[in-house]
């Protein structure tokens, strides 16, 4: 199968128009061809009286390799071919590993280990994925936080309630197995050509609980309110893995443990320190939640085309150095989402965004935030960074009013430096409720001028960006992990077989680049128990 690129396609044009003009650009007859699908579409908005996708087109043709032979070349290439998840056959005879976590980077980790037949015990402290929901839905819903199951905690992830982004700024052939894996347990098709594809937090559910049944069919283990509490070592290395669950206390013999257990486990992170792994500082951010019409933004991205029905929301990803040297950026945007209440800690309030696979709703939401770096955790301990974030979100806590109500402030009030008193003609989608409120209560003085200056940057990158009634929700202060677990070239923590793994060892940065770190570490695993050749 080969591939021919920058394939420019009409919004009107019908299904078969990306084939008839590749074949164009091959010179080559439909006669030829056996079989052909999108490889890759995006959208070209940079001229907006010209919007229109952009698309690779990969076709198998008969006697390809000839016609490759002839073209010029960059006309097409040879589709790469994709790499799966190993499968090893035998019996594995050594003790079970452990992973602890079951968001993406404990998902693939588990699924990997489970077809080379190690078959994985899975320790996750909060829900599966079906009851996780509901607990979710009722905190929103009352203000009744479950700091063991919530948006931070549970099967999936925090991930299972966002937007199911599937981008990625890493290069690692892996992105093409997780996709065709996710596709292959119940992600829509388009997820593997769109430039930017999304599963929707009303899909992912189905496809966390279709990896789970796979795991558990090849013997793989996975055991719920189950939170590791400790670790049991002998000269330096995994003995047994420690945990808690409703019964009591219980652990594991095992000789290799996954740590993937997300960016918000503070308290696990620890656990870890007190037992002697090496861990170091990483920079974060922090900032609020932006709302926007959702088409205000449509509008600013494809002009007249702004309505078409082939397009959909938009999208918009901003950055920009500050006069201070910081960096500003737009995170995890979410077109026709909420604000959801992301908390896992009692008596804090902090926030992230959700879309479903429609995104359908009236407003557009995305992360506003301000580098932090490791020089304003004002304390040379490793773990300093969550110390920061529980300041943070506790102000946000005591602003909302309490009950978990989250402050709010319209950008225009930011800008000019007032407390916000009442709302306007934007209203916010975050439940249990908000309360009009300063920044300046909740924000370390830096985040709050760089919001300031990030509202009137951004403006002239995303015209309406800056509009008055927009609104801006506190605190969004989990974007990253804080922390970052060393690792060796074996993957290998301080501690042997002690596999540190995902956003919560400071190892990825989203669905995707945690579930292939996810992969790589379970590789790891099979090759230095001798379970996989190099």
């Amino acid at each position: 199968m080969i591939r021919v690129g920058n394939v420019k396609v009409p919004l009107d044009a019908d299904r078969d128009a990306p084939l008839g003009m590749a074949l164009k650009k091959l010179k080559a007859d439909r006669s030829q061809v056996i079989s052909w699908r999108i490889g890759k579409k995006s959208v070209d908005a940079r001229d907006q009286g010209d919007v229109h996708f952009v698309m690779a087109v990969d076709i198998a043709l008969r006697n390809e390799e000839t016609l490759l032979r002839a073209l010029k070349p960059g006309v097409a290439v040879k589709v790469p071919p994709m790499t799966p998840i190993p499968v090893i056959r035998g019996e594995y005879r050594g003790l079970r590993p452990v992973v602890a976590g079951f968001g993406p980077g404990g998902l693939f980790a588990a699924l990997t280990l489970a077809r080379s037949g190690m078959r994985p015990i899975v320790l996750e402290r909060g829900q599966r994925v079906e009851e996780r929901r509901k607990t979710v839905e009722r905190f929103s819903d009352t203000g009744e936080l479950d700091p063991e199951s919530n948006v931070q905690f549970g099967e999936g992830g925090a991930g299972a309630f966002s937007d199911g982004k599937l981008t990625t700024g890493i290069k690692d052939p892996r992105c093409r197995t997780v996709l065709k894996e996710l596709f292959d347990h119940g992600a829509p098709e388009e997820i593997l050509y769109l430039a930017h594809p999304h599963i929707g937090t009303d899909n992912l559910p189905r496809v966390v609980v279709a990896i789970r049944e796979e795991i558990l069919s090849l013997g793989g283990e996975v055991r719920f309110d189950t939170r590791l509490t400790g670790l049991r070592l002998r000269a330096g290395q995994m003995e047994a893995a420690e945990y808690t669950d409703a019964r009591g206390k219980g652990e594991i013999i095992t000789d290799a443990l996954i740590l993937a257990v997300g960016h918000s486990a503070a308290d696990t992170q620890q656990m870890l320190f007190r037992a002697g792994v090496n861990m170091i500082q990483k920079p974060f951010s922090v900032g609020a939640r932006i709302e926007h019409p959702q088409w205000l933004i449509n509008q600013s991205q494809y002009g007249k085309f702004a309505a078409h029905k082939a397009l959909g929301a938009a999208e918009y990803h901003l950055s920009a150095r500050l006069p201070d040297g910081r960096g500003a950026y737009t995170f995890c945007m979410c077109p026709g989402g909420t604000v959801v209440p992301a908390a896992s800690r009692l008596g804090g309030v902090c926030v992230n965004g959700m879309s479903a696979f429609a995104r359908d709703g009236e407003n557009a939401n995305a992360a506003l935030l301000i580098d932090v770096r490791t020089s304003d955790f004002g304390d040379d301990h490793p773990l300093a960074g969550y110390a920061l974030q529980r300041l943070w979100e506790e102000r946000a806590f005591r602003a909302g009013g309490g009950s978990y109500r989250a402050p709010v402030q319209r950008a225009g009030d930011l800008m000019a430096g007032r407390e916000t008193r009442e709302l306007g003609s934007v209203l916010p989608t975050y439940r249990p409720g908000v309360t009009c409120a300063d920044f300046r209560d909740v924000l370390p003085d830096f985040a709050y001028q760089g919001l300031r200056s990030a509202l009137s940057v951004f403006d002239r990158q995303l015209r309406g960006f800056a509009l008055p009634d927009a609104v801006l929700t506190a605190v969004e202060s989990r974007s990253s992990c804080p922390v970052r677990l060393l690792r060796d070239a074996r993957y290998e923590s301080s501690v042997g077989g002690l596999y540190p793994c995902g956003e919560g060892a400071g190892y990825a940065g989203g669905i995707m680049s945690a579930a292939v770190d996810g992969i790589r570490v379970a590789e790891a695993v099979m090759k230095n128990k001798g379970w996989m050749e190099e």
